[in-house]
């Protein structure tokens, strides 16, 4: 998507003479443009899977653009030091932002989305370290950082418990069933409100839609109905997955829309992301 690459360029506020990290190299895309935009020995671009990197180099080098390209886990080190920061990963809030956030110059601005979240949070660093910014009013869902070649594996035995095991609670639920990972604005507050939530959605051709939901605490819940009638809801584990969903859906529905879009952010040293408007406020990823 083009006009996406292009969107997060135009969120990062790039400049003549900034310095510029393209965070996930991908097919290079957005590494031409912003070489086009500031020239190529301003730009640098990181993946952790070198033959990515490679493969964007040879590329861009056929057009002649010639920007530097790395390959290193983002969430662990990145070498050198940024004007401006564009992500098109998912980066973790907590200790695996923390690298990033040190690779970014005091007075640089970076424009990312959250793992897990579709919130494009935007941000300038301060002398102090930390980074003050907002949530943009536009949403994009990128895949989440990965420390290897390969994504590691889901939760496979979760996700079985969850497909065909009697819940521990069963209920009706209040809502028709969703496809939680295309409804952004509920799986992004889900992220904020459980972090770790992991999704999975399926449709038959006879319309019964069926949700499942896990989590790493071993709670699950899943959520099966024809078409849009009340499901039923099957929920085991500490946390009751769907009950929190139906929360966050009723606040929706009662006040027309999430605290999410507009909201202030101030990420911490540690790589916390403090989240707030008017009296609501959230906190995203571990100081441990």
């Amino acid at each position: 998507m083009p006009s996406l690459v292009v969107r997060m360029l135009r969120h990062g506020r790039l400049g003549d003479g900034l310095s510029v990290l393209d965070l996930g190299t991908g097919s290079g895309g957005l590494t031409a443009y912003a070489a086009r935009r500031v020239g190529d020995q301003h730009v640098t671009s990181l993946d952790v899977d070198s033959h990515l990197t490679g493969a964007a180099g040879e590329r861009l080098a056929r057009l002649g653009i010639h920007p530097r390209f790395v390959t290193a886990n983002a969430t662990e080190h990145v070498p050198g030091t940024y004007d401006r920061i564009v992500s098109t990963v998912g980066l973790p809030a907590g200790p695996g932002l923390r690298p990033v956030l040190a690779a970014l110059a005091p007075g640089g601005r970076i424009a990312t989305t959250l793992g897990r979240t579709c919130l494009i949070v935007t941000g300038w660093k301060h002398t102090n370290g930390e980074v003050v910014g907002r949530v943009e009013g536009d949403m994009a869902g990128f895949m989440v950082t990965r420390s290897g070649d390969d994504y590691p594996p889901e939760h496979t035995e979760l996700f079985a418990a969850a497909r065909s095991t009697e819940g521990e609670e069963v209920s009706t639920g209040r809502y028709p069933v969703v496809d939680v990972a295309n409804a952004w604005e509920l799986r992004s507050m889900l992220e904020l409100v459980v972090p770790g939530v992991e999704v999975a959605y399926k449709e038959l051709d006879d319309q019964i839609r069926t949700s499942w939901l896990v989590h790493p605490d071993g709670s699950w819940a899943r959520a099966s109905a024809e078409w849009t009638d009340p499901p039923e809801v099957h929920q085991s584990g500490p946390q009751k997955l769907w009950t929190v969903l139906e929360r966050i859906r009723n606040r929706l529905n009662v006040e027309g829309s999430l605290p999410l879009l507009g909201a202030q952010v101030r990420i911490s040293q540690d790589g916390v992301c403090h989240f707030s408007r008017g009296g609501w406020s959230a906190s995203l990823g571990d100081a441990g």
